[in-house]
């Protein structure tokens, strides 16, 4: 009986490790076909998102039936919850490759609209935040783990910075709002994924230490302890 459990928390791995490879190609084929104007690179996400789909179903399914029949505890039940909570991330980091991908694909019809530096630069630490969200996971990294955490700022400021400089090209020159808008779509699709990559991140640290960190929730309760 208790080999037969281990049997089936190794397909639990395998079935998430295989989800996460498939969201982190998809977000760097969306992010190649907007860099390198391919529509091929777009079209492959799209056909993906199924797949993606379908292996958040067998993930919740088989984490439900673990649940109700092995009645798990301790480390085993912070794995299997743990694994519930990252799949539903890999899900919407696949939604947001999705998005990139549809926006880049209505950008190939038009000229681009400035060189892109920001875009590229920031779609480079949220692809290698999800990645190293995953290692952290797989080699049950606590430390790799906080430091996804730590990265999410310099996303977001990136992210502000596209937004800012997109701003004034869109006041100085309104026939450039469409195109403009769409590379505002991707920064924000890009810092979402990051969000997602953080919240990985954070389910490691609880899958590893067993306590919370979403919220800053350390802070506050240390907050709240003093008198």
């Amino acid at each position: 009986m208790e080999r037969h459990f281990d049997e089936e928390l190794t397909r639990l791995n395998e079935k998430l490790l295989s989800m996460a490879r498939l969201v982190e190609e998809s977000v760097a084929l969306a992010v190649k076909g907007l860099k390198e104007r391919h529509e091929e690179f777009g079209r492959d996400v799209l056909e993906r998102e199924q797949d993606v789909n379908l292996l958040e179903i067998e993930i919740d399914e088989l984490c439900m039936k673990l649940l109700a029949l092995r009645q798990p505890v301790a480390s085993d039940l912070r794995f299997i919850t743990s694994a519930m909570k990252i799949a539903g991330e890999l899900e919407r980091v696949g939604d947001l490759a999705v998005n990139i991908a549809e926006v880049s694909l209505e950008l190939l019809k038009v000229p681009l609209l400035k060189p892109l530096i920001d875009i590229p630069r920031m779609a480079s630490i949220a692809q290698s935040m999800v990645k190293d969200s995953l290692n952290a996971f797989v080699n049950r990294d606590e430390k790799l783990a906080r430091s996804v955490c730590e990265r999410d700022d310099e996303v977001d400021c990136l992210n502000d910075q596209i937004f800012r400089e997109l701003l004034t090209y869109m006041i100085s020159d309104p026939s450039t709002i469409n195109r403009a808008v769409g590379l505002i779509l991707i920064g924000r699709h890009l810092e979402r994924i990051a969000d997602h990559a953080t919240n990985i991140g954070e389910d490691v640290i609880y899958l590893v230490l067993g306590k919370t960190i979403k919220h800053h929730i350390e802070e506050i309760r240390r907050e709240q302890e003093t008198p």
